[in-house]
C-alpha cells in the first residue's frame, strides 16, 4: 500500500521524504490555511513537489464545474506531480470527467458511501478518498466502506485507486492494508506511530545495556 502524508507542513514533509517512507502528499484548504501564513499557496505546492517524487493532491475551492476546471487547470500547471482534488458533488464529478479527458490526474474527495465511490470511478477519477475517521466519528464503520469499495471496484474492473483517508491511528492503516486499499493518507504523527513498538524499545535498551558491559567499541 502506498503511504501518503496528509499535511502541508514542509518540515514534516522533508522529514518523511528524507526517510524515504512516503509515496505522495495530500493537502486540503484547511491544511494549507494552517501552514501557508503569508505565502502564496502555489509556492508551497511547488516546493512540496520538489521534495516528494509522487502525487501531490491540491484542492480546488470552486463549487461549480467551470470554476473547478479553471482552478484545476491552474493547479495542474504548477508541476507534473499535481493531482487535482475535487469534491464528490455533481459539479465535482463533471469537472473530474473533463479533467480526466484532458489527461489531468484527479482525486475525488469527501467520499462517504460506496455509491459515491462508484460514481467517482465512472467519472474517471485517478483516486477516490473515502474518509474513514469521519465516518467513525458519527458511529459508522469507516473500514467497512473501504471493504465495500474494494469489492465493487474489483467486481467491475475499475482502475480508480482507493486512497483511504482520515486515518486516525495505526490500526486504521493496518486494516486498510489488509482490505487492499491502494494507498492511505495520514497525518505525520500517525506515520511515526507506525514505527513505534514498546517491545522494540525494550529490546534495544537491553541490547545496549549488555553491550556496555563489554567495554568495547565496534
Amino acid at each position: 500500500m502506498k503511504i501518503f502524508l496528509d499535511t502541508a507542513d514542509l518540515s514534516e514533509i522533508r522529514r518523511a521524504a528524507d526517510a524515504t517512507l512516503i509515496d505522495g502528499i495530500t493537502t486540503n484548504p484547511s491544511l494549507m490555511a494552517k501552514t501557508a501564513g503569508n505565502r502564496d499557496p502555489k509556492e508551497i505546492y511547488r516546493e512540496i513537489c520538489d521534495i516528494v517524487d509522487g502525487p501531490v493532491s491540491a484542492e480546488v475551492v470552486g463549487t461549480n464545474k467551470e470554476t473547478m476546471l479553471t482552478e484545476g487547470r491552474k493547479l495542474a500547471q504548477i508541476h507534473d506531480n499535481i493531482v487535482v482534488k475535487l469534491p464528490l458533488t455533481e459539479e465535482g464529478l463533471k469537472a473530474c470527467r473533463a479533467l480526466t479527458d484532458e489527461g489531468t490526474p484527479t482525486n475525488v474527495t469527501l467520499c462517504f458511501s460506496v455509491s459515491q465511490a462508484l460514481l467517482a470511478a465512472k467519472a474517471g477519477a485517478t483516486f477516490v478518498s473515502p474518509f474513514v475517521g469521519r465516518i467513525d466519528d458519527i458511529s459508522g464503520e469507516g473500514m467497512q466502506l473501504i471493504h465495500q469499495i474494494r469489492q465493487v471496484y474489483d467486481n467491475y474492473g475499475f482502475e480508480t485507486q482507493i486512497l483511504a483517508a482520515s486515518l486516525r491511528h495505526p490500526q486504521h492503516v493496518v486494516e486498510s492494508m489488509l482490505i487492499g486499499a491502494d494507498a492511505g493518507t495520514m497525518p505525520p504523527k500517525v506515520l511515526w506511530m507506525l514505527a513505534k513498538h514498546p517491545l522494540t524499545d525494550q529490546g534495544l535498551e537491553a541490547f545496549l545495556a549488555d553491550w556496555a558491559t563489554l567495554g568495547a567499541e565496534i
